[in-house]
């Protein structure tokens, strides 16, 4: 293994720990506001639109449905146009934003359809608008869920991170292909492996007990 083993998992995990909260970040703040429009916009709703629930739930899920390695392809244009190159972690940043935002819109979806009707009806019938409702009603009932499923997002980005690297996007999975794979280097592969999965286990501790924190039921 080489001498500077340490510098290389220290830069690797930094620019891991940039892309996955950067783009977790852009898909909370984009995916939360696309489930809140599914669940309003469904029929029943309390904003019921099916043309566009039907429009929104098939662009959200052919992003979906397109595997991370070919999105990452398909995007070096707009990438490229964004972050004024295709390579490197600023790069990896665009995919990951725009793959997660669909996954995470879904996982709210779901989340903020278990909210009881209940509530939503006696907002109503005390006058409350369709913000009242979103504000008062629907976020804060699923919060717990809607920081559960963030966390899911999370560790799914840290696994499409890592992918990422196969692309030159930088992180560990760059170190696991360059130092590990290509270089026959297993000592190096198994530390990418043993950092990643430490990685996860923090952050679904940290998300579980948040998401406890903010569960009153």
């Amino acid at each position: 293994m080489y001498s500077n083993w340490p510098d290389l998992f220290l830069q690797a995990l930094q620019e891991t720990l940039e892309m996955t909260l950067a783009a977790g970040a852009i898909a909370f703040v984009a995916g939360l506001p696309l489930g809140l429009v599914l669940v309003a916009s469904a029929p029943g709703g309390i904003w019921e639109h099916r043309w566009i629930n039907s429009i929104l739930g098939a662009v959200v899920n052919a992003f979906r449905a397109v595997p991370f390695i070919v999105l990452l392809v398909a995007l070096i244009p707009l990438t490229r146009l964004i972050a004024g190159t295709s390579i490197g972690t600023e790069a990896a940043i665009v995919p990951l934003a725009i793959g997660a935002t669909p996954y995470y819109a879904r996982i709210a979806e779901v989340s903020l359809r278990e909210v009881d009707q209940g509530l939503i009806e006696a907002v109503k019938s005390m006058g409350g608008g369709r913000w009242t409702i979103v504000r008062e009603v629907l976020v804060p009932e699923a919060l717990p869920g809607l920081l559960s499923g963030f966390t899911v997002t999370l560790v799914t980005m840290i696994g499409a991170s890592a992918m990422a690297g196969a692309i030159g996007g930088g992180g560990l999975g760059d170190l696991a292909i360059r130092y590990g794979y290509q270089r026959f280097n297993t000592g190096i592969m198994v530390g990418v492996i043993i950092v990643l999965i430490a990685l996860v286990s923090l952050v679904q501790l940290g998300g579980d007990r948040l998401a406890r924190l903010f569960d009153h039921r």
